[in-house]
């Protein structure tokens, strides 16, 4: 029953300079400080594996003095903007060889420590009733196309449907993902064969990518809409 989450934060976004560490919110390190702060007060969270090659986070962590947090210096050939998820997720299993992994990133600052309890809550959950992993979602109600057109409706059956009636989708948002190292190992992947789709609401399945993520993720933190 040990979680140990799995926090990869590399340093040199080219999207938002210094985005882990760059202030937020009134939080000096900003998304680091702030993740790190969320999955220190969990309950069900018992280690915190921080896998990072920058230097201002690994001294941030190791002044945490937190017994929940072990800091991982990450070697160069895995900290690079061309490093695969697919390298990282051996990397997670190489780390942590017999836990069920939490994976997580510090670019969803509204999910909290009572968020990642209760999805921990439903991973041991869905274990027991026909799943192997979990990962959050957000639910999509809307037109949806490809280049061939629409598809989760038939416009031969009805061109502009409501969109309550419109078959809904689930969106990968990267908040957090849970599996055992075994499965880790054995299938070389962060989720298994038959993962729980854990619907996240959306403004805290909010992920920050861009520049603009992270200037409209502050306005959200400090209008007091979420808490961090």
């Amino acid at each position: 029953m040990h979680v140990s989450c799995f926090l990869p934060c590399r340093k040199g976004s080219e999207r938002v300079p210094k985005k882990n560490v760059k202030p937020f919110a009134g939080y000096d390190y900003g998304l680091v400080e702030i993740k790190l702060k969320q999955l220190i007060s969990t309950r069900f969270i018992d280690e915190i594996v921080l896998s990072t090659n920058d230097e201002e986070i690994l001294d941030y962590a190791v002044g945490l003095n937190s017994s929940k947090v072990r800091v991982h210096r990450r070697i160069d050939a895995l900290s690079s903007s061309s490093t695969s998820t697919d390298e990282l997720i051996a990397h997670a299993a190489e780390l942590i060889p017999d836990a069920h992994i939490l994976w997580t990133h510090v670019t969803s600052p509204f999910v909290t420590a009572e968020d990642y309890d209760q999805i921990i809550h439903k991973y041991f959950w869905s274990l027991e009733n026909g799943h192997d992993s979990l990962m959050t979602t957000t639910l999509i109600h809307g037109f949806l196309w490809n280049d061939k057109g629409p598809i989760n409706y038939d416009r031969k059956k009805e061109k502009w449907p409501r969109t309550q009636t419109l078959s809904a989708l689930h969106e990968i948002n990267s908040a957090a993902f849970i599996s055992s190292s075994e499965s880790y190992k054995r299938l070389d992947d962060r989720i298994g064969n038959i993962p729980f789709l854990y619907e996240l609401e959306k403004i805290k399945s909010f992920d920050i990518d861009w520049l603009q993520d992270f200037e409209l993720a502050e306005i959200i933190a400090q209008s007091g809409r979420v808490d961090l």
